[in-house]
């Protein structure tokens, strides 16, 4: 474990210590049949575990609504062929309704006030809506992308639109890439640079074979100030030995699992 902890100040931390579980697109029970991820019953059912934190994603439909899906299309979630961005939110509520219920972004925001948001910006169209939808709930959204150009651009909209703090942020692949470099480098400017507007690093434990969690970065991380949320962590033995690291949260499918461990460890 690095010598030191992170300290985060944004709003969206403080909600609970670490260890933190980010009940990753809600909570689909082992068995179940009747609802999916990213749905309005995943994320009630992750909120009814006790999950603090749940991470979604967003993308937009053709009439502009930002809803809570990952795919770009329907095919694997509700056997359609299309693009999320090519059908309207009238069709989509109907091809959800046997699966949980489509859940939009502001329904989310709304209907589960407690919870603490971490939402990857997946079009670049919806990084606009995603912002500004956001902005009056700012202190308990995580804005994140695989694109830093996507997650600039939200966190952009969200301050436009009024936001009391700026949304908490996570940074993208080419961030992460350039501070795994400059780390192995020790270049110490760079790193300072290039994690002096993220709040954490969201990211597997390795890429391929190549390791992505390693004492060195949660080190670097941790004297930042920078929280390390390693996913999708399912195993309660890889949550047990990524906790013994010094990773401050889990993005896991099994939020019903890792809540009692980090509940344990919070103790």
């Amino acid at each position: 474990m690095g010598a030191t902890l992170p300290d985060p100040k944004h709003p969206w931390f403080q909600a609970s210590d670490a260890p933190r579980v980010l009940a990753h697109r809600g909570l689909v029970p082992e068995g179940s049949t009747d609802l999916v991820e990213n749905s309005f019953a995943a994320v009630a059912a992750a909120h009814a575990a006790g999950a603090t934190y749940v991470e979604s994603d967003c993308h937009v439909t053709v009439d502009g609504e930002v809803v809570l899906f990952h795919d770009d299309d329907l095919q694997r979630v509700a056997g359609d062929p299309r693009a999320v961005a090519d059908v309207t939110f009238g069709e989509l509520s109907v091809l959800m309704a046997g699966l949980g219920g489509v859940l939009t972004l502001t329904q989310a925001l709304e209907s589960f006030p407690t919870v603490r948001f971490n939402l990857d910006v997946k079009a670049p169209a919806a990084a606009e809506p995603v912002g500004r939808s956001v902005a009056a709930h700012s202190e308990r959204v995580l804005l994140t992308s695989f694109s830093d150009e996507r997650r600039h651009a939200a966190l952009r909209a969200a301050v436009d639109a009024g936001a009391p703090v700026r949304p908490a942020t996570s940074a993208g692949t080419r961030t992460i890439t350039r501070l795994l470099l400059a780390s192995g480098i020790r270049a110490r400017r760079a790193v300072s640079r290039l994690l002096s507007d993220v709040d954490a690093l969201q990211v597997p434990e390795r890429h391929g074979r190549v390791p992505i969690v390693t004492p060195r970065l949660i080190e670097t991380a941790h004297r930042h100030g920078v929280e390390i949320h390693v996913w999708t962590v399912n195993d309660p033995a890889d949550m047990e030995r990524l906790l013994d690291a010094g990773v401050d949260g889990l993005v896991t499918d099994r939020a019903d699992i890792a809540l009692p461990l980090a509940a344990r460890r919070a103790a």
